[in-house]
């Protein structure tokens, strides 16, 4: 038998590469008005890279990266701290409504030797973009060459539906599967459920393959700022933090509830006043008195920055109980190594009993199969209408590419290769 012609093997293997980049799919959701939202880029780091570089790549506070993932902020120069290879980061972004549909265009980046729409797409930002939507975002003729400092547009995917899944607040994070994952996993990993993954993503089918991006619901903590404020609309993500008002005011959610608390930030910055206008409580500062009738309970919260300054409201209210001592959502170090567990496996796997099929055990994802009356072409419950849900399943006409076809396509190549 002769030996394979190497140049035909790497046409053979060049195709089924681009077949399989074809057939990934990404959640697009349209829409028709200018508003924004916030919301999460899942993204993982192809080298070692400073805070301050991983901001600059999204063009992002550093601050914001490191207390969207509850990184504690005290520690010195943590700005400059350097962040493991492939580590898994949430990136905080502005989703905006660009060409119909949900996308952010704020992120540029600026081309260095040896840089091709290839591994800037799949390398720098970690799939989160293709090379065709580089291309096409920044009208290039000819994609192949690139000048050294050019500076490109980034369109990174991001979804908002409304802010809530099944009417409860929640931020959105993009998320690219990789080999390992299966969608149950990455239901458990996000303690959502497997119908709520596919609900939101218009799927009909559990079938995912790697370099998918599907839009994650996180639990959040809403804001009720006034439409003047700067940071109208804020959602703090379950679990974590926000800085906001300059670096004076801190946010945070959880871990007991979904009720957003604010409270000075501990940086060192010059700050307006934080004081509740008629009290001597400062924004954060709580008073409870126990009566018959119950707990009277006086807070002074944060009510958005306008015009430059913070505005705070002093907020009575008759409670059945008194409240404890505000919790916050636990801190970590700035990470400094990735475990291996966390490189090779993103989500939990399903569990095994003994020899038969996997089986999730959490209870929060479905064991065998859909619920009764489940329609995976609907959008969240009080996200998106019919119409965008269509709009959505659009953009993912290909079922899944099964490994049996892929081996009928090299068996049908490796001969024309020889």
């Amino acid at each position: 038998m002769p030996n394979p012609n190497p140049k035909h093997l790497f046409h053979a293997t060049l195709f089924l590469s681009i077949l399989l980049q074809a057939l990934s799919k990404s959640t697009i959701e349209p829409c028709s008005n200018s508003d924004s939202c916030n919301a999460l880029l899942g993204y993982t780091l192809y080298t070692d890279l400073k805070v301050s570089e991983v901001a600059s790549l999204f063009q992002i506070d550093p601050i914001a990266l490191l207390t969207a993932n509850a990184i504690d902020i005290s520690y010195p120069d943590v700005e400059h701290h350097i962040l493991p290879s492939k580590l898994f980061l949430k990136v905080p972004i502005s989703c905006s409504c660009v060409d119909g549909i949900r996308k952010s265009v704020a992120t540029h980046y600026k081309t260095r030797p040896s840089d091709t729409l290839s591994s800037i797409a799949d390398a720098v930002y970690a799939g989160l973009v293709s090379s065709d939507q580089l291309r096409e975002a920044n009208s290039l003729s000819d994609p192949s060459v690139l000048d050294v400092g050019q500076n490109l547009v980034v369109p990174l995917p991001c979804t908002c539906f409304n802010g809530s899944d099944n009417s409860l607040p929640a931020i959105y994070l993009s998320y690219v599967v990789r080999p390992v994952d299966t969608l149950a996993a990455v239901a458990a990993r996000y303690f959502t459920t497997l119908t709520d993954l596919m609900n939101v993503n218009a799927m009909g089918s559990t079938a995912i393959n790697d370099g998918d991006i599907l839009a994650v619901p996180i639990p959040a903590c809403a804001s009720n700022f006034p439409k003047s404020a700067s940071d109208f609309g804020m959602l703090v993500p379950n679990g974590s933090y926000a800085i906001t008002a300059g670096h004076c005011v801190q946010c945070s959610c959880g871990p007991k509830n979904l009720d957003l608390y604010c409270m000075p930030a501990s940086l060192a910055v010059s700050c307006s006043s934080m004081q509740c206008r008629g009290s001597n409580l400062m924004l954060g500062n709580v008073t409870v008195q126990q009566t018959s009738g119950g707990c009277n309970v006086t807070a002074c919260n944060y009510d958005g920055i306008v015009n430059g300054s913070i505005v705070t409201t002093l907020s009575p209210s008759l409670q059945p109980q008194c409240p404890g001592l505000q919790e916050f959502p636990p801190l970590v170090a700035p990470p400094t190594t990735v475990a291996r567990d966390t490189v090779f496996a993103p989500a939990p796997a399903p569990l095994f009993d003994g020899d038969g099929p996997a089986s999730p055990k959490s209870s929060l994802v479905p064991s065998t199969g859909l619920p009764g009356g489940f329609s995976p072409a609907n959008g969240p419950i009080s996200g998106i209408s019919s119409g965008a849900s269509a709009a959505c399943s659009l953009v993912k006409p290909f079922p899944a590419l099964t490994y049996a076809l892929v081996l009928l396509l090299v068996k049908l190549m490796i001969p024309v290769a020889l």
